[in-house]
């Protein structure tokens, strides 16, 4: 085990170097344990969620019904990241069918959002509030897939999210951490203060956290599944649909969206489905790694990686000025193109074929200067005969628009069963981040705080649009030998994460454990996702254990380093589950910047 070979990619020498292929993993170096597994494995965010999941499948449910049972107990657990009516892309693998699928995980701007409002009212900003809106993705991707790939009812998966929203659990201390830092944030609005300081204050560690609105809206969603299943699972899962997008939780968000000037109807959310799509895809070395669609983060790191496959990264060696250096260049290169060609592509000509294709990359990759960073976000790449708009930060603000602080948002999990199915989603929308819907327990999504009011910008507002969202998970896949999900959260940070794990596993022959536990780095150099588009140009934070000698080494190249103190939680916190399908044993690793944890058996 740990054997280097050499591996190839689309026809041509990648000059890396993989572990043997028989399991994917080198000489462990974590301080935690690699958790190994024989029949399933579930990782995540919480590591009761993880739990919940491993209970579904040792009732017999597979790789998507635990995912959805470990999606809404992480809507209940990590509340200050994520929420029930919030976003959720989601991948599925379907081992037995050697088939990849992608849920789209962001619901859409109602049909009277009006670009120009923003620009008559508010000078091109989006406000804070209601106005950020859109249709909430979560209840529909977690429905959809239990009628397309699953077994189980929502009754049967969401038994334990009900029992953490009702009978509470204790606060741990990374949410009591959160929700004391970013208090003042949410006591605005009464209807979440109500929830996430109880008594007035935030919960302390220990202290049993309840979310009893929460728990009944789960609990309504299950009783209208029963009344109206009559022996028919997916007559009753479209009753629990119904019961979220038409019945008593509809008529709450309207009202509350009536009362307060938010734009959401009857229509946005009786109409709403989220889509079953094909993923995007790049080849790296052996491996076939597949992402979300434009409307995500995803092709952007896939691209990244489609960049820094035929560079000998191992021989730069692992952390090294020069490795760092060529990672963070291919991401920022990357995210020059996201910014100018990424949006919903049911309304935006987003020319993938060709971001994504050799030749394009290769032209990219020869933008990376070893020898001296780009001061800030690179140009974008020309792709044929379509003209490049150039991305301004807001004129308000400056040439560079320095990162207010960060809100918490957005987690993951990864699930993979015995028969080779995998289930990967990176749910984001924190509770937090709005005016809780009275007698819900639930915000509707605020992921409007991703729109753009640029007139020509592909992600800009409109009705029925995707917001673009950082929000991605990926799976690499060897046909009938090894899948590989992986993941994490944090923003801008997220994807940046995803690239350093999976390196990690896939050039420098460690264990998913070990990869996720080594030092990171994230750029700042592009704008943030989420209002008002932060950019610091040529901004780079350092874990602190990568070393000085390295950090001074990358500011001579000409990055803005900040050095950042081990294991930072803004660095993300990755989960990942290496699945050999040739002999069924799963190793999976947990980030323990967070509260992840694995749990297998």
């Amino acid at each position: 085990m740990g054997a280097a070979v050499a591996v190839r990619g689309e026809g041509q020498a990648t000059g890396l170097a993989v572990p043997d292929p028989a399991y994917l993993v080198g000489p462990a170096r974590a301080r935690r344990p690699n958790v190994i597994a024989r029949r399933h494995v579930v990782v995540c965010g919480h590591y009761c969620a993880s739990l919940a999941g491993l209970q579904i499948l040792e009732a017999g449910g597979n790789a998507i019904d635990a995912g959805v049972a470990t999606g809404l107990a992480i809507d209940v657990l990590e509340s200050e990241f994520v929420g029930f009516g919030g976003v959720a892309p989601a991948m599925i693998h379907l081992g037995p069918r050697n088939e990849t699928h992608v849920i789209s995980g962001v619901g859409i701007w109602p049909k009277a959002a009006d670009l120009e409002f923003f620009h008559r009212n508010y000078g091109g900003r989006v406000p804070d509030g209601l106005l950020h809106c859109v249709v909430p993705a979560a209840p529909s991707i977690w429905i959809t897939a239990l009628e397309r790939f699953g077994t189980m009812s929502f009754g049967d998966v969401a038994d334990a999210a009900i029992r953490f929203a009702r009978d509470g659990f204790p606060t741990y201390p990374f949410l009591a951490e959160q929700l004391a830092a970013r208090q003042q944030d949410f006591a605005r609005w009464p209807t979440t203060a109500a929830i996430f300081l109880p008594g007035g204050r935030p919960p302390q560690v220990g202290e049993m956290f309840v979310q009893s609105d929460l728990g009944r809206t789960l609990q309504y969603m299950v009783d209208q599944e029963r009344a109206h299943a009559r022996g028919d699972r997916l007559a009753g899962l479209q009753a629990a649909r119904d019961a979220f997008y038409r019945g008593d939780i509809a008529s709450a968000i309207l009202r509350h969206q009536r009362d307060n000037g938010g734009w959401l109807a009857e229509t946005d959310l009786a109409e709403f489905h989220s889509p079953i799509e094909a993923p995007c895809r790049i080849r790296f070395g052996e491996l076939d790694v597949y992402g979300c669609g434009a409307w995500s983060q995803g092709p952007m790191v896939l691209q990244a990686l489609a960049m820094l496959r035929d560079l000998d990264l191992r021989a730069k060696g692992h952390n090294s000025p020069g490795y760092i250096h060529a990672v963070t260049e291919a991401l920022k290169l990357a995210a020059a193109d996201r910014e100018v060609y990424f949006g919903d592509p049911a309304f935006t000509d987003v020319p993938l074929d060709i971001l994504l294709s050799d030749d394009y990359v290769a032209r990219r990759r020869a933008r990376i200067d070893p020898a001296m960073a780009w001061p800030g976000m690179p140009p974008a790449g020309e792709v044929g005969d379509v003209s490049i708009p150039l991305w301004r930060p807001d004129p308000s603000a400056g040439d560079a628009i320095e990162i207010a602080a960060t809100k918490p948002e957005t987690s993951f999990f990864c699930v993979a069963d015995s028969i080779g199915n995998v289930f990967a989603a990176t749910p984001s929308d924190p509770t937090i981040s709005g005016p809780v819907v009275p007698g819900t327990g639930i915000t509707v999504s605020m992921w409007g705080s991703r729109g753009y009011t640029g007139h020509d910008h592909p992600a800009r507002i409109g009705p029925g649009r995707r917001p673009r969202m950082s929000a991605n998970p990926a799976i690499a896949i060897k046909p009938h030998e090894l899948v590989m999900p992986f993941g994490s959260p944090g923003s801008e940070v997220l994807g940046q994460a995803m690239v350093q794990v999976f390196l990690n596993q896939v050039v420098f022959g460690m264990d998913p454990q070990s990869a996720c536990e080594a030092p990171r780095f994230a750029s700042y150099s592009w704008p943030e996702s989420q209002l008002p588009h932060s950019y610091r140009p040529g901004h780079l934070c350092v874990e602190e254990d990568v070393g000085s000698a390295t950090c001074e080494a990358l500011e001579m190249l000409g990055h803005r380093v900040e050095r950042w103190p081990e294991r930072k939680y803004l660095a993300g916190s990755v989960c990942t589950i290496q699945s050999d399908l040739r002999t069924g044993v799963k190793w999976a690793g947990a980030d323990p910047r967070r509260t992840a944890y694995a749990i297998g058996w």
